[in-house]
Protein backbone atom coordinates (compact mmCIF):
# COMPACT_ATOMS: atom_id res chain seq x y z
CA UNK A 1 0.00 0.00 0.00
CA UNK A 2 1.20 3.30 -0.75
CA UNK A 3 1.61 5.32 2.17
CA UNK A 4 4.32 7.75 0.51
CA UNK A 5 6.99 8.68 3.07
CA UNK A 6 4.53 8.36 6.38
CA UNK A 7 5.96 4.34 6.50
CA UNK A 8 8.66 5.37 9.10
CA UNK A 9 7.42 8.12 10.64
CA UNK A 10 7.24 8.18 14.37
CA UNK A 11 5.49 10.28 16.85
CA UNK A 12 7.20 9.74 20.15
CA UNK A 13 4.58 9.39 23.39
CA UNK A 14 6.71 12.99 24.61
CA UNK A 15 5.27 15.05 21.32
CA UNK A 16 1.64 14.21 22.18
CA UNK A 17 2.31 15.26 25.60
CA UNK A 18 3.50 18.43 24.45
CA UNK A 19 0.64 18.74 22.51
CA UNK A 20 -1.65 18.65 25.04
CA UNK A 21 0.56 21.22 27.37
CA UNK A 22 0.48 23.81 24.63
CA UNK A 23 -2.73 23.00 23.72
CA UNK A 24 -2.18 22.15 20.29
CA UNK A 25 -5.05 19.75 19.91
CA UNK A 26 -6.86 20.30 17.00
CA UNK A 27 -8.43 17.31 16.88
CA UNK A 28 -10.19 17.67 20.25
CA UNK A 29 -14.07 18.45 19.13
CA UNK A 30 -15.73 20.34 21.33
CA UNK A 31 -19.41 19.30 20.30
CA UNK A 32 -18.19 15.57 19.95
CA UNK A 33 -17.93 14.20 16.41
CA UNK A 34 -20.71 14.44 14.17
CA UNK A 35 -20.29 10.98 12.58
CA UNK A 36 -20.68 9.20 16.36
CA UNK A 37 -24.12 11.05 16.19
CA UNK A 38 -24.51 9.78 12.59
CA UNK A 39 -23.73 6.04 13.65
CA UNK A 40 -24.67 5.80 17.08
CA UNK A 41 -27.35 3.41 16.25
CA UNK A 42 -24.85 0.95 14.51
CA UNK A 43 -22.63 1.02 17.51
CA UNK A 44 -25.54 0.50 20.19
CA UNK A 45 -27.85 -1.36 18.14
CA UNK A 46 -30.46 -0.98 19.95
CA UNK A 47 -28.88 -1.94 23.08
CA UNK A 48 -28.28 -0.78 26.31
CA UNK A 49 -26.11 -0.63 29.20
CA UNK A 50 -22.75 -1.37 27.42
CA UNK A 51 -18.96 -1.35 27.65
CA UNK A 52 -17.83 1.25 25.44
CA UNK A 53 -13.89 1.60 24.78
CA UNK A 54 -12.46 4.86 23.66
CA UNK A 55 -9.17 3.94 22.81
CA UNK A 56 -6.41 7.29 22.87
CA UNK A 57 -9.54 9.31 24.34
CA UNK A 58 -8.12 12.38 24.80
CA UNK A 59 -10.82 14.40 26.40
CA UNK A 60 -13.76 13.48 24.39
CA UNK A 61 -16.93 14.99 25.50
CA UNK A 62 -18.94 11.51 24.12
CA UNK A 63 -17.39 9.65 26.97
CA UNK A 64 -20.01 11.61 28.93
CA UNK A 65 -22.99 11.58 26.91
CA UNK A 66 -22.61 7.52 26.25
CA UNK A 67 -22.28 7.46 30.34
CA UNK A 68 -25.49 9.38 30.83
CA UNK A 69 -26.92 7.27 28.50
CA UNK A 70 -26.52 4.50 30.68
CA UNK A 71 -23.73 2.87 29.10
CA UNK A 72 -20.44 2.23 31.15
CA UNK A 73 -17.39 4.22 29.19
CA UNK A 74 -13.46 2.90 29.54
CA UNK A 75 -10.76 4.85 28.03
CA UNK A 76 -7.41 5.60 27.82
CA UNK A 77 -4.76 8.46 27.44
CA UNK A 78 -1.34 8.69 27.49
CA UNK A 79 -2.16 12.42 28.96
CA UNK A 80 -2.75 13.33 32.47
CA UNK A 81 -3.80 16.37 31.55
CA UNK A 82 -6.06 15.11 28.73
CA UNK A 83 -7.45 12.92 31.66
CA UNK A 84 -8.15 15.70 34.30
CA UNK A 85 -9.81 18.33 31.86
CA UNK A 86 -12.30 15.80 31.28
CA UNK A 87 -13.40 15.89 34.20
CA UNK A 88 -12.84 19.42 35.16
CA UNK A 89 -14.76 20.27 31.96
CA UNK A 90 -17.77 18.47 33.21
CA UNK A 91 -17.43 19.19 36.40
CA UNK A 92 -17.24 15.60 37.64
CA UNK A 93 -16.15 14.24 40.52
CA UNK A 94 -13.59 11.38 40.37
CA UNK A 95 -10.89 9.32 42.30
CA UNK A 96 -7.73 8.44 40.93
CA UNK A 97 -6.22 5.06 41.98
CA UNK A 98 -2.55 3.42 40.42
CA UNK A 99 -2.97 0.42 38.33
CA UNK A 100 -1.13 -2.32 39.89
CA UNK A 101 -0.36 -4.37 37.13
CA UNK A 102 1.35 -1.29 34.86
CA UNK A 103 3.67 0.21 36.57
CA UNK A 104 3.34 4.29 36.43
CA UNK A 105 -0.40 3.89 35.35
CA UNK A 106 -3.40 6.00 37.16
CA UNK A 107 -6.55 4.78 36.31
CA UNK A 108 -9.44 8.20 36.68
CA UNK A 109 -12.81 7.17 37.73
CA UNK A 110 -15.91 9.29 38.01
CA UNK A 111 -17.87 8.66 41.71
CA UNK A 112 -20.35 7.65 39.87
CA UNK A 113 -18.23 4.40 38.63
CA UNK A 114 -19.79 4.56 35.15
CA UNK A 115 -16.42 6.25 33.43
CA UNK A 116 -13.02 4.73 33.82
CA UNK A 117 -10.34 6.45 32.31
CA UNK A 118 -6.71 4.84 32.27
CA UNK A 119 -3.55 6.77 32.13
CA UNK A 120 -1.01 5.25 30.44
CA UNK A 121 0.37 3.61 26.57
CA UNK A 122 -2.76 1.90 25.18
CA UNK A 123 -0.34 -1.20 24.36
CA UNK A 124 0.06 -1.64 28.47
CA UNK A 125 -3.27 -2.56 28.57
CA UNK A 126 -5.12 -6.39 28.61
CA UNK A 127 -8.11 -7.77 28.27
CA UNK A 128 -7.08 -8.76 32.14
CA UNK A 129 -6.95 -5.37 32.75
CA UNK A 130 -9.53 -3.49 30.84
CA UNK A 131 -11.98 -6.24 30.19
CA UNK A 132 -13.65 -7.18 26.90
CA UNK A 133 -16.23 -4.20 25.11
CA UNK A 134 -19.38 -3.98 23.50
CA UNK A 135 -18.28 -1.32 21.52
CA UNK A 136 -15.68 0.63 20.51
CA UNK A 137 -15.21 4.09 19.39
CA UNK A 138 -12.27 4.55 17.83
CA UNK A 139 -12.46 8.27 16.08
CA UNK A 140 -8.98 9.19 15.97
CA UNK A 141 -6.76 6.53 17.42
CA UNK A 142 -5.83 4.53 14.36
CA UNK A 143 -5.23 7.29 12.31
CA UNK A 144 -2.53 8.59 15.40
CA UNK A 145 -0.79 5.81 15.91
CA UNK A 146 2.35 5.15 14.69
CA UNK A 147 2.33 3.26 11.35
CA UNK A 148 4.63 0.37 12.32
CA UNK A 149 3.09 0.12 15.30
CA UNK A 150 -0.22 -0.45 13.55
CA UNK A 151 -0.76 -4.48 13.00
CA UNK A 152 0.20 -4.63 17.11
CA UNK A 153 -2.40 -1.77 17.69
CA UNK A 154 -5.13 -4.06 15.43
CA UNK A 155 -4.42 -6.78 17.03
CA UNK A 156 -4.83 -5.52 20.77
CA UNK A 157 -7.87 -3.76 19.60
CA UNK A 158 -9.25 -7.34 18.31
CA UNK A 159 -8.50 -9.21 22.21
CA UNK A 160 -10.45 -6.29 23.89
CA UNK A 161 -13.90 -6.52 22.10
CA UNK A 162 -16.46 -9.07 22.60
CA UNK A 163 -17.70 -11.99 19.42
CA UNK A 164 -20.60 -8.83 18.84
CA UNK A 165 -19.14 -6.10 19.19
CA UNK A 166 -19.57 -3.01 17.31
CA UNK A 167 -16.32 -1.18 15.76
CA UNK A 168 -16.74 2.48 14.58
CA UNK A 169 -13.95 3.83 12.76
CA UNK A 170 -12.92 6.66 11.48
CA UNK A 171 -10.03 7.96 9.06
CA UNK A 172 -8.64 10.30 6.80
CA UNK A 173 -8.16 10.17 3.20
CA UNK A 174 -5.70 12.60 1.56
CA UNK A 175 -2.63 12.22 -0.59
CA UNK A 176 -0.22 11.11 2.30
CA UNK A 177 3.09 12.20 0.05
CA UNK A 178 1.86 15.93 0.76
CA UNK A 179 1.30 15.60 4.68
CA UNK A 180 3.74 13.70 6.85
CA UNK A 181 1.01 12.82 9.80
CA UNK A 182 -0.50 12.25 12.29
CA UNK A 183 -3.32 12.08 11.48
CA UNK A 184 -1.83 9.21 8.98
CA UNK A 185 -3.31 7.93 6.20
CA UNK A 186 -4.61 4.44 6.14
CA UNK A 187 -5.58 2.79 2.96
CA UNK A 188 -9.20 0.86 2.74
CA UNK A 189 -6.86 -2.14 1.99
CA UNK A 190 -4.92 -2.11 5.12
CA UNK A 191 -7.72 -1.44 7.37
CA UNK A 192 -9.19 -4.73 5.63
CA UNK A 193 -6.24 -6.59 6.57
CA UNK A 194 -6.35 -5.69 10.25
CA UNK A 195 -9.29 -6.00 10.95
CA UNK A 196 -10.42 -8.90 8.20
Amino acid sequence: SDVGSQKERVVTEEEWLQKWEMGNIGFHKEQGHPLLQKYLDVLLNGRSGLRIFFPLCGKAVEMKRLADMGHSVVGVEISEQAVKEFFSDHSLPYCEEPVPEISGAKMFQSTSGNISLYCCSIYDLSSSIVGKFDGVWDRGALVAVNPRDRQRYARLMISLVEKNSSYLLVTVSYDPNKHKGPPFYVPESEIKSLFG
